[in-house]
């Protein structure tokens, strides 16, 4: 598949867009983050010696890394050349790395035990469409773990787009919403719906927790670099706007600090997993 995928909607158009080139800042900050879900994510699905293994929107690869670790013969794709580039420099040869998009994939029905899908569902424009295209390339039976952030979004979450909005910051007129024919309520009971309305059974959410530890300027570093929406809105601001927000992320931070001078940043996310009907 191209790197230049087409796209048919202007969500996937701007994620795209946020994403181009970002790979090595996302490494070095919200990777780190959200590599806290992936145990629990091969967990669910089971992977292990000779397990067939698709990570989609591998992101810098941390999901399909720890599956080879564990035996699983793995195949990682993401809609970001970046982001395979350097995910194809962690991967042995055996475990390929691939351009490809969601919600159309390169492969064949039932090439798969398993699919991963680690905060990925928070950046297509098309959900249902994204799903039905992970179901269509399990085999009967195989399983789907996917996660997205929770709601209510844990303090981590809400600090740095809480200083934005308390800095007067204005969201950017060309980062669009979903439609919504397309979205879905984000919550474990709208995931499991949406889970279920894309054609997988045995559908099953629970709450993921955990406590982020990370140096404050580390932390601000993401979205200073424009990562996703909540960067995008920072680095659109002025200058101004720009530094009122940092300062006020300083300041709510503070009773977030440890004894050691980290931030300690609560986090939440769901975790879905569903199988692939029997039937096909």
């Amino acid at each position: 598949m191209s790197p230049t995928s087409p796209v048919d909607n202007a969500f996937d158009a701007a994620e795209r867009e946020t994403w181009r080139g970002r790979a090595q800042a996302y490494r070095d900050t919200y990777a780190l983050l959200c590599a806290a879900t992936v145990p629990v994510l091969l967990d669910a699905v089971t992977a292990g010696p000779g397990t067939r293994l698709l990570d989609v929107g591998t992101g810098t690869g941390s999901v399909a890394l720890a599956a080879v670790e564990r035996g699983a013969r793995v195949v990682a794709v993401d809609a970001e050349p970046s982001m395979v580039e350097l995910t194809a420099a962690r991967l042995p040869a055996s475990a390929p790395a691939l351009v490809a998009a969601l919600p159309v994939l390169p492969f064949a029905d039932a090439s798969f035990d398993a699919v991963t899908a680690n905060f990925v569902l928070n950046h297509v424009g098309r959900p249902r469409s994204a799903l039905e295209e992970t179901r269509r390339v399990l085999r009967p039976g195989g399983v789907l773990a996917a996660t997205i952030w929770a709601t209510p979004a844990e303090v981590g979450q809400r600090l740095v787009p809480e200083a934005l909005a308390a800095a007067g910051a204005v969201r950017p007129s060309d980062l669009p919403v979903l439609a919504a024919e397309d979205d879905f309520e984000r919550s474990a009971a709208g995931l499991a719906g949406l889970v279920r309305s894309a054609g997988f059974v045995d559908v099953a959410v629970r709450t993921e927790r955990w406590v982020h530890v990370v140096a404050r300027d580390d932390w601000w570093a993401g979205p200073a670099a424009g990562i996703a929406a909540v960067g995008r809105t920072l680095v659109a601001q002025p200058e101004k706007v720009r530094r009122a927000a940092y300062e006020r992320f300083v300041e709510a931070g503070t009773a977030l600090v440890g004894p050691d001078g980290l931030l300690r940043l609560p986090h939440a996310a769901f975790l879905v997993t569903g199988r692939a009907p029997a039937g096909g």
